[in-house]
């Protein structure tokens, strides 16, 4: 009886303490959480390993506010899975990094609408569905300024993914800077149909090689195609990544994504309750897309040209998509002055003149 009194008043002294009931302490706020899931690994050293770097700079922001998971390789097939586990879980964001994500995020947006879901390079928008990406185009663009002044052939190789806008706009933005440097080069596709696959991505940049290309360019997420490059004495243009970190300067630069700022806004705003649904499409200026750090083998006057370009494009002067445009079959797409609209980048769905292979 007296043990029970002691521990009764113990409790009245101090707030949060055991009783003698058994009630616990008043529970500690707990963190918020993130949840991303990626379409690969963070060892493929380019796309995934990106959106993995940008998660580990949401942690360092926000330190023990914030809990953040991951869930590496989740195929489009198994994602509606996924996302049903970490929201069910208590997650309160989740992002997603697979355009083929699309429709099952959408569905898990309608099914959990307390959890708000960001979707990377689609278009669904919902009250508690958002979608981003970046103005990629514009860092392909000035890769491609390099490729066409590198090129001894005259022949550039480009291992791509799928036949989607995305792929395409990138293509022609990269064909569209190698033929503002050298008129003479043309940019070969290979399709591989698949985002991740380093074997097939290997295979096809070699394919490339043996064709006569001497630069080999991606739409890729492993450093598969930069390594075929390297092990033929060839050039390479990196993607995703800084990918002369990881292969070395055969990679003459890379057109690279940094979507640390995106996310840390984004989780914070959702913390805070100021989340909004969107579509937000980032650009050089904005610093989500950009370009990497030069191999020593590219000349001070290619990058003098290159940073030229930039400064045209940051300041909003000029973009990429300006006329005259002409598909590959000679036709004017774009009429010479006018800017393309974002629509019409979105929906882009024919190569531009420069480019060797078809739209399968």
């Amino acid at each position: 009886m007296k043990k029970l009194i002691l521990i009764l008043l113990c409790a009245l002294l101090v707030p949060g303490m055991v009783t003698a009931a058994g009630a616990q302490e008043e529970p500690v706020d707990e963190p918020f959480k993130a949840a991303f899931i990626y379409i690969g690994s963070p060892v493929d050293y380019g796309w995934t390993y990106e959106h993995d770097v940008a998660r580990q700079a949401v942690e360092e922001e926000f330190g023990d506010e914030v809990e953040t998971a991951f869930m590496e390789n989740v195929s489009e097939g198994d994602v509606a899975r996924v996302l049903n586990q970490f929201a069910q879980q208590g997650y309160q964001i989740v992002f997603g990094n697979s355009f083929g994500y699309m429709d099952f995020m959408a569905e898990a947006a309608e099914e959990f609408p307390n959890v708000y879901f960001e979707h990377c390079s689609g278009y669904r928008e919902g009250p508690n569905k958002a979608n981003y990406f970046g103005r990629i185009y514009q860092a392909r663009y000035l890769s491609g300024l390099v490729a066409g002044s590198m090129t001894e052939t005259n022949r550039i190789g480009y291992v791509a993914a799928h036949p989607i806008p995305e792929v395409i706009r990138g293509i022609n933005s990269f064909t569209l800077g190698v033929r503002e440097a050298n008129p003479d080069a043309e940019v070969q596709v290979v399709w591989t149909n698949t985002w991740f696959d380093p074997a097939i991505e290997r295979e096809a940049a070699e394919s490339l090689l043996d064709a006569g290309a001497d630069v080999i360019a991606q739409h890729q997420d492993t450093t598969e195609p930069q390594r075929a490059a390297q092990d033929r004495g060839m050039y390479s243009i990196g993607y995703h990544s800084d990918m002369r970190s990881f292969v070395g300067d055969s990679v003459l630069s890379s057109a690279v994504w940094d979507f640390s700022s995106y996310y840390i806004d984004r989780v914070k705003a959702a913390m805070e309750g100021t989340w909004e649904s969107g579509s937000y499409w980032g650009s050089l200026a904005d610093g989500i897309v950009g370009l990497a750090d030069f191999s020593p083998l590219v000349s001070d006057d290619v990058i003098a040209m290159v940073e030229s370009e930039k400064e045209r494009i940051v300041s909003g002067e000029w973009d990429v998509f300006h006329g005259p445009v002409y598909n590959q079959d000679g036709e004017e797409v774009l009429a010479a002055g006018e800017e393309m609209s974002d629509g019409d980048m979105l929906g882009m769905s024919y190569f531009v003149e420069g480019v060797v292979g078809r739209i399968e």
